[in-house]
Order: C-alpha cells, then sequence, then structure tokens
C-alpha cells in the first residue's frame, strides 16, 4: 500500500448553484490534529449528515480514480485525489480487502473502519455528473469512514499499518453487495443487524427492513429530491 495522502477542505460553494459543501478537499503539507470528530482545519457544510464520531474521517481509494477517468473522461475533480471528499488517499486498498472492524495505526492515531461511504446528490453537482451519486452507489467504488479510537498527530506519507480485525468476512464490498445489490437477503441482514463494529446507522436499515420487509427510497439522498 502507497503512503497517505492527507487532505482537508474548507466549506465552499459547490459549481453552479448556491449549496455550500466541504467536500472540495486538497492535499497538506504538514502533520495534523486528528481529534474525535476528525482533522483539524477540516470543514463540513451539513454537520446531520456529514462528519460526526463515526464519520470523522474519510478514506476513497487513488485505485478507482483511473477507471472513473475511463468512464467519464478527463473530468477537473478526477485529475488528483480530494475529488470524492476523501481525507485520506492511498493506493492497494479498497472495498474488497478492507473490513467494518479493521483497526489502523496512522501516525500518532488509531482508526477503526465504521461503514461505507453513502454517495449523496452534492457529488451530482461536484461532478458535473447528473447521476454521479447513483454510479458511486451502484458500482460500489465508494470508499469508507473511520471512527477515531485513539488521536494524535497524523502527518502525511505516514501508511496505515493494520493492527486488529475484528470482522474480516465483513468485508466493506459484502455489505455493499447486501444493501444496495441482493438487497433482501434475510440472513445477510440478519448478520448486519448484529455487527456491533458497524455504525448504528447501517445496523439500522438492515433492522428496518427485517421488520418491513422493504427497502428504503433513496431519491432524497441521491437526487437531492423527495
Amino acid at each position: 500500500m502507497s503512503a497517505t495522502t492527507l487532505l482537508t477542505g474548507r466549506k465552499a460553494t459547490l459549481p453552479g448553484s448556491e449549496t455550500l459543501s466541504g467536500i472540495a478537499k486538497t492535499p497538506v503539507d504538514r502533520p495534523l490534529t486528528l481529534a474525535a470528530e476528525g482533522f483539524e482545519g477540516d470543514e463540513q457544510a451539513d454537520r446531520r449528515v456529514h462528519g460526526g464520531i463515526e464519520k470523522a474521517v474519510h478514506h476513497y481509494p487513488r485505485d478507482h480514480y483511473p477507471t472513473w477517468r475511463a468512464e467519464l473522461g478527463a473530468l477537473p475533480p478526477l485529475a488528483a485525489p480530494g475529488g470524492f471528499g476523501e481525507n485520506l488517499s492511498t493506493s492497494g486498498l479498497t472495498e474488497t480487502e478492507v473490513a467494518v472492524g479493521d483497526v489502523f495505526r496512522l501516525g500518532g492515531a488509531l482508526l477503526q473502519v465504521s461503514q461505507g461511504r453513502q454517495p449523496c446528490w452534492k457529488l451530482n453537482l461536484r461532478f458535473g455528473v447528473p447521476d454521479m451519486a447513483r454510479r458511486v452507489q451502484e458500482t460500489g467504488r465508494s470508499g469508507w469512514y473511520y471512527r477515531v479510537l485513539q488521536t494524535g498527530m497524523v502527518a502525511p506519507g505516514d501508511r496505515l499499518e493494520v493492527i486488529d480485525r475484528l470482522a474480516p468476512d465483513w468485508t466493506l464490498h459484502r455489505l455493499w453487495r447486501a444493501l444496495y445489490v441482493d438487497r433482501m437477503n434475510l440472513a445477510e441482514l440478519e448478520g448486519i443487524a448484529a455487527l456491533d463494529v458497524l455504525a448504528e446507522g447501517w445496523r439500522k436499515y438492515a433492522i428496518r427492513r427485517l421488520e418491513s420487509r422493504r427497502v428504503e427510497d433513496w431519491s432524497a439522498r441521491l437526487d437531492g429530491t423527495a
């Protein structure tokens, strides 16, 4: 796995709109303090759905960028890491290998994978692609979030070192498939509902589906419409 690029961003309006977002991240060239809710100097515009303890740090694999460029062309957000709002960018680690509950050391901090990233409609504006959020969800090239188990200083170039795997069978790819592809596989949903290292919000998706036997409507999140 490659050395880690650290990225942060301030709130700014998205292209062609008056919508505020912290999705545009740029690399930093100095060590940063990683606190319980993220890196110093990093901002999120809508704290109801972004940031917080369970989504303190967003990791997006650099491995996906060539595939996106092949599919969409040389869009500006695909020119360098930071296009998807990631705080960490590496090569050699994707949703296929990473499992919820995995614990990594990064510099002086400890991180634990808490959930996959759920794309929202702001990606559509960021990329100028009307269905970008749906493309991210449907491909599973979504990245993931960490909770911070131990705060500390992190420097550009620090390497992620896996130190524990609490639920190695539950890769992010498996979770994605259960939530977005094979959506009413009851056995998988029961497993997700009981997965205590998974963020509570994602466990609730499984619990609600088991109770209602229905899949939730994603249109508001993906399209910005009710």
